[in-house]
């Protein structure tokens, strides 16, 4: 039933639907117009519009790859089915996703980030709002909504309040299971360095590099990892920007590095290739360099992993969510030492 309506919604296109086939929460199209993805969306009218102008100008600037939405006959972005649901359908490539076991991937993925950035930096020419007179928090622009970030350093103390509260709900109760036990036991060490890093990031140049992304409104892409990275015949296409928005541009690196450490133990020279593969494009600055460090210095991975235990059902517990705690733990030391020979950071 669900995919009548879903078909439904593709007769509102002036396209010529040949075939279509389920992928991972989507519809993939081959229509006369090329390859073209359906998908359920969340977004507004007006952010659908700001993201139709932003691809639509990285298409014809033709520098990278990007999965630009396609407009109805009718004129619209997003397409509500009999049942509901809201669609939006975009450009696609056939490819398959970046594999980040893969240096080679690892490197194109990072060099393709850093000509994103490039494109993006200067996003008020094509978004209608001016450089000068927006600041951090004025999120609206003429013809669209640009969302802003939130500042970096809130962000690790809202975390580290969370921890603190995980570790006083498990400290009350009376029959403890495994993922507890570890939780209590491995807290004082993971909490040390929560801590320590969001002392570094008070007095770093992190507050004022933020400021200066938002006033700049540089916008990246807001979820950079292996799975909205499509490796093509023709290079690495870009895709699933519906989380774009105005920050610091290297916090996109961030996310692809940490993904891919995580995945491959925390190895120095994975670690080095990506961030010199992303500067073979774009030098980070100084500033840029602190906060990729710091960021891959808080123990993410951890705070994730404990919240969303706090957070679900306790009465069941899912054997991954022990697993991922102890990797978290486990992988501590590698990192740090990583971060020790790629960037010279000592907590």
């Amino acid at each position: 039933m669900r995919e009548e309506y879903e078909l439904e919604v593709l007769e509102r296109y002036d396209v010529e639907v040949r075939s279509t086939r389920r992928i991972r929460g989507a519809f993939f199209c081959d229509t006369d117009r090329g390859t073209m993805l359906l998908k359920e969306t969340a977004l507004s009218g007006r952010r659908a519009l700001l993201l139709y102008r932003a691809l639509s100008r990285l298409e014809q600037k033709g520098n990278v790859k990007v999965d630009t939405p396609v407009f109805t006959e009718d004129g619209e972005l997003l397409v509500s089915s009999a049942e509901g649901s809201v669609y939006m359908l975009k450009k696609w490539y056939q490819g398959r996703e970046c594999d980040i076991r893969q240096e080679g991937e690892l490197a194109r993925a990072a060099k393709e980030l850093a000509l994103l950035h490039l494109e993006l930096a200067d996003s008020a020419e094509w978004s209608g709002g001016a450089k000068t007179g927006i600041g951090a928090n004025d999120s609206t622009v003429p013809g669209g909504v640009l969302p802003v970030g939130r500042n970096p350093l809130d962000e690790i103390r809202r975390h580290n309040r969370e921890l603190k509260k995980v570790r006083s709900f498990v400290r009350g109760r009376v029959a403890k299971n495994e993922f507890e036990y570890l939780f209590l036991d491995s807290f004082g060490k993971m909490f040390r360095i929560a801590e320590a890093v969001a002392a570094r990031m008070e007095n770093s140049g992190c507050m004022k590099l933020f400021s200066e992304s938002c006033r700049r409104r540089d916008l990246v892409h807001g979820d950079y990892n292996y799975h909205n990275i499509l490796m093509t015949k023709e290079g690495p296409a870009i895709t699933n920007f519906e989380h774009m928005h105005v920050d610091i541009q290297a916090g996109d690196l961030y996310y692809l590095t940490r993904k891919a450490m995580e995945k491959n133990h925390w190895k120095q020279k994975t670690g080095q290739l990506i961030v010199d593969s992303y500067e073979k494009a774009r030098r980070l600055s100084d500033a840029e360099r602190e906060y990729l460090a710091l960021c891959l210095a808080y123990p993410e991975k951890y705070w994730k992993t404990a919240s969303s235990y706090y957070h679900s059902n306790k009465a069941w517990l899912p054997e991954k969510c022990v697993e991922k705690l102890k990797l978290a733990v486990r992988q501590t030391d590698e990192k740090y030492d990583f971060l020790a020979k790629t960037f010279g950071l000592i907590l």
